[in-house]
């Protein structure tokens, strides 16, 4: 902490008391977004950041936010919005962390909790919301919630506001606030939409830019196992015990699907929950305690359920169906590999579905190696040459290049094993 150049928070311009809190939770220095937001923020410009989670970019915006606000005035002075209630709760318990300190009154406005509370407290004129914009709206339109003393707006994950159909709500919320506010927007992704609602409402914004090739962290390994759909959850048995991590997320793209995955998944003794978008706030957050406490091994997730998930420690997360683009697949991976720690990101696929890994590497610059599982092992696959045994072997061609008598007694087959595959069946023999 000798040199005070921009690699410390002081040397970026924040001041006591924020420095003595972020030694107190451990934080000596500022991450690439941090170093590239702050001065700027301090400064009042407006930001457009693209960002992916676990690279701190919560107190890229927090702190500055923080040291500008005014706590002797007893008038809103920030508002933060995210897309979901669950990452909203996440930046409003960030923000009392570190707002205590400052006298700063932090208050959340977040949908399915119980809005006649929340009026209650806005009487005791908070400086900073956080917020879910639905909610927000709501209250506007109670006309319980004034915006023209507003300094600056965040709005955070502006890509999943797109996605959730949030920005309507964001939108009017800006309309009501004075144009000299200071306007923040982090997005992992950043895409035309993102650039023309940025272009509409900020003034010359500095624009903190990861690279398109680093939208996934690069301490992060990504790797693809092929497999026939009907034995994708056996392989992820597989893969789960072999690189044997504390915690992993599954991610699978139907929602039907989730509660199947999780039965198997406690079968074979990987304790597994699941995890609903249209879940209730107990449910979710009972259901993410367990898993952080270490009572699941497995978290069965959708996309939308999965959205602002910050999971400390989490090694592994496996695709059990591949991303329907490559955005969604940097939100997937996203949740692992965070803050320089390593991370792996699998992905099970059918051999139908290769093209769409080779497209995800290619989009995003990065290596997805194929991985095989030999005898328990983890090898790369065997260069397939096509001789006499035709339709064995790595080709992923097997049920394609198989005539059609013979895939018609392979389903015969199948009809009698209806039930268990065959590694459940040597364990219930065992039994």
């Amino acid at each position: 902490m000798n040199n005070m150049t921009n690699t410390t928070f002081a040397g970026l311009g924040i001041e006591e008391p924020l420095l003595s809190r972020l030694a107190e939770f451990g934080i000596s220095e500022p991450s690439p977004v941090q170093a590239e937001s702050i001065p700027a923020a301090l400064e009042g410009r407006d930001i457009l950041a693209q960002s992916q989670t676990g690279t701190g970019k919560t107190l890229a915006y927090l702190l500055p936010l923080l040291q500008r606000i005014q706590a002797a005035e007893k008038t809103l002075q920030g508002v933060i919005l995210a897309p979901t209630q669950e990452l909203a709760m996440q930046i409003y318990r960030e923000a009392e962390k570190y707002g205590a300190g400052l006298g700063i009154g932090v208050q959340a406005l977040i949908g399915g909790a119980s809005i006649k509370r929340q009026l209650e407290r806005l009487r005791q004129h908070p400086q900073l919301v956080v917020g879910t914009p639905g909610r927000i709206r709501e209250i506007l339109a109670l006309r319980k919630l004034k915006l023209h003393t507003l300094k600056a707006v965040v709005v955070d994950e502006v890509d999943q506001m797109f996605q959730l159909g949030g920005t309507a709500d964001v939108e009017h919320i800006l309309r009501g606030t004075l144009r000299d506010r200071q306007l923040m927007f982090l997005s992992a992704t950043i895409n035309e939409e993102i650039k023309n609602m940025a272009n509409r409402e900020m003034k010359q914004p500095v624009k903190i830019g990861i690279e398109p090739e680093q939208r996934t962290a690069k301490s992060l390994e990504h790797l693809y196992f092929v497999t026939e759909e009907r034995d994708k959850i056996d392989m992820l048995r597989r893969v789960i015990r072999h690189f044997d991590p504390a915690r992993t997320i599954v991610f699978i793209n139907s929602t039907d699907n989730i509660a199947e995955v999780e039965a198997k998944m406690n079968y074979v003794g990987l304790s597994a929950g699941a995890l609903y978008g249209d879940a209730d706030k107990i449910a979710r957050s009972t259901t993410l305690r367990r898993f952080r406490d270490g009572k699941y091994r497995v978290l069965v997730a959708s996309d939308i359920a999965a959205r602002g998930l910050d999971i400390e420690e989490l090694e592994l997360v496996v695709n059990l169906d591949p991303p329907i683009d490559t955005d969604h697949y940097v939100h997937r991976v996203g949740r692992t590999g965070r803050m320089g720690r390593k991370g792996l990101a699998v992905s099970i696929i059918t051999p139908k579905e290769q093209f769409i890994i080779r497209k995800f590497a290619k989009e995003l610059g990065i290596d997805i190696a194929p991985r095989e599982m030999y005898e328990g092992k983890v090898r790369e696959p065997k260069p397939f040459s096509p001789g006499p045994g035709r339709g064995k072997g790595q080709s992923g061609k097997t049920a394609n290049s198989v005539p059609g008598r013979a895939r018609h007694k392979d389903s015969e087959q199948d009809r009698k094993n209806k039930g268990a595959p065959k590694w459940l069946k040597s364990k219930q023999n065992k039994g």
